[in-house]
C-alpha cells in the first residue's frame, strides 16, 4: 500500500532557526569564474561531473558519430585543475537512450572505483528504456559486465539516476523505475512512476527496493550522505497533482516514510522535468529546487541542521525569471553554492550562481556564462573542488559542444 502523502511535518520551529544560524557561515563571499580547458569533441552533450576523493575531477559526457552511435566517454582532471587525461570510451552503441534531461554519469567510490551508469533502450517504445551500471577498477581501461538496478524484461521508462558513494565502499543508487508498477499488471495498464533505490557493491547490484510508489516522470533525483545516513529528494506526485519535493532518509536500517520538504502546492498535470539538488556536511544539509506554484516561476533553498528530518523557512534566490535546472555544493563553514538557470529575454538565459547561508541571507549571484532557455543548453553540473566548484555545460550548436569553469568562492 502506498505510504501516506500527507505525512508532511511542520516546519523547522524556532529553535531549528537558532541552530541553522549558530552553524551558519556569515562571512562575505566573492565569487569568480574562469574557464578551463575542455577535453571534449565535437557534437557533444549531456555532461556531469563528479569529484574523486584524491581530488581528480571526472567528466562524462555523450558523443554523436556520424554512424548514428553514440559514445559515452570521460576524462579525467587532475587535482590541480590544469591538465586532462586523455578522454577514454566507455562504450558506443546505436540503442543509446539520449535526453538533455536524463543523463548518464561516472562517480568514483571511496576506494577509487569508478562506477558508470547509462541508459540504453529495451524496446520500440519513445521511453522503453533501462538503466545499466557498470564499474571500473583500472582507471576506465576496462568495464565490468553491466547490470540492472531495477527489475528486468519490462518496456518502461528508467531513469534519472543519483549515485551516492558510501564511505564502507560501494554506492547507493536512486532513480525513477516505471518498469516496478508493471509486475502482474495488465498489459494496457499505465502505473505511476515508482522511486527506486538499489545498493552496488562488489561488482554487482546486492539489493532493490521499492520508496515511493507515486512519484513525478521525469524529474532528476538527488541524493547526499549526512553523519546519520543517506538522505534522498525528489518531485513527488500526489493523486490531486500537487509536485512537491519530498525526502527519505535511512533511520536505523529503514526507510522513513515519504515527507514533503516545503509545501509550495504546486498543482500541474504533466513533469515539469525539473528535479531539486541536496548536499550535506555533517548534519546540516541544503536543498534547492524549482517551483511554478501560484503560476510565479521560482527556486527555492531551505536548510536542515538535523540531516534532513526537517527543513527551516525556504528563501527565494532568482532573479525574478527562473528557469530552474539546478545544482547545489557545500562550502566550508555550512553555507551552499546553488547554480540555476536564469531567463534573460526570449529565449536568451545566463547560468547564474550564487553562495546562500543557513541563515537565508545570501551573496550577489554571479553570472557563469551565456545560456540558452532552449532543452538543447541541458543542465549544467558542479563538483565541490578545494576553493570552490568545477561547472560544465553544453553550448548548443551545429555541432554542440561542453566547456568547463572553476567557479572560485572567497571571503571579501
Amino acid at each position: 500500500m502506498r505510504p501516506s502523502r500527507h505525512i508532511r511535518g511542520a516546519l523547522a520551529g524556532a529553535a531549528a532557526l537558532i541552530a541553522a544560524l549558530a552553524c551558519a557561515d556569515t562571512s562575505a563571499r566573492s565569487i569568480s569564474v574562469s574557464e578551463l580547458s575542455s577535453p571534449v569533441g565535437p557534437d557533444a552533450a549531456e555532461p556531469f561531473v563528479a569529484r574523486a576523493p584524491d581530488g581528480r575531477v571526472v567528466l562524462s559526457w555523450l558523443e554523436r558519430a556520424a554512424d548514428s552511435s553514440v559514445a559515452f566517454r570521460f576524462a579525467m582532471l587532475d587535482s590541480a585543475l590544469s591538465t586532462w587525461s586523455e578522454p577514454r570510451e566507455i562504450l558506443r552503441r546505436k540503442d543509446l537512450f539520449v535526453n538533455w534531461a536524463d543523463f548518464p554519469s561516472v562517480v568514483p567510490l571511496a576506494d577509487g572505483t569508478l562506477l558508470a551508469h547509462w541508459l540504453q533502450r529495451n524496446g520500440e517504445g519513445r521511453y522503453a528504456y533501462d538503466v545499466r551500471l557498470s564499474e571500473s577498477r583500472d582507471g576506465g581501461a576496462t568495464w565490468s559486465e553491466s547490470a540492472l538496478p531495477h527489475a528486468p524484461g519490462f518496456q518502461a521508462e528508467h531513469g534519472f539516476v543519483s549515485i551516492l558513494p558510501r564511505a564502507e565502499g560501494g554506492a547507493s543508487i536512486v532513480l525513477l523505475d516505471g518498469g516496478a508498477g508493471l509486475v502482474g499488471a495488465p498489459k494496457d495498464a499505465h502505473p505511476a512512476m515508482h522511486l527506486g533505490y538499489a545498493t552496488w557493491g562488489d561488482g554487482r547490484v546486492t539489493s532493490t527496493a521499492i520508496l515511493d510508489t507515486r512519484v513525478c516522470d521525469c524529474c532528476q533525483t538527488t541524493s547526499a550522505m549526512t553523519s546519520r545516513g543517506p538522505v534522498l529528494a525528489y518531485r513527488d506526485r500526489s493523486e490531486e497533482e500537487i509536485r512537491d519535493m519530498s525526502v527519505v532518509r535511512l533511520v536505523d536500517g529503514q526507510w522513513t516514510e515519504p515527507k514533503t520538504l516545503h509545501a509550495d502546492g504546486w498543482k500541474i498535470s504533466s513533469c515539469p522535468v525539473n528535479g531539486p539538488a541536496i548536499g550535506a556536511v555533517h548534519d546540516t544539509v541544503a536543498a534547492v529546487w524549482f517551483t511554478g506554484a501560484q503560476d510565479t516561476a521560482r527556486v527555492r533553498v531551505a536548510f536542515s541542521t538535523d540531516a534532513g528530518a526537517t527543513f527551516g523557512p525556504a528563501v527565494r534566490i532568482d532573479g525574478g525569471l527562473p528557469t530552474g535546472r539546478v545544482d547545489l555544493e557545500m562550502l566550508d563553514g555550512g553555507a551552499a553554492l546553488v547554480s540555476w538557470v536564469e531567463r534573460t529575454g526570449g529565449d536568451s538565459a545566463e547560468v547564474w550562481v550564487r553562495v546562500v547561508r543557513a541563515d537565508g541571507t545570501m551573496e550577489p549571484h554571479a553570472v557563469v556564462t551565456p545560456s540558452s532557455g532552449a532543452r538543447s543548453s541541458g543542465f549544467p553540473r558542479m563538483a565541490r573542488v578545494p576553493g570552490g566548484a568545477v561547472m560544465a555545460w553544453t553550448v548548443p550548436g551545429t555541432p554542440s559542444t561542453i566547456k568547463v569553469a572553476m567557479i572560485r568562492v572567497g571571503a571579501r
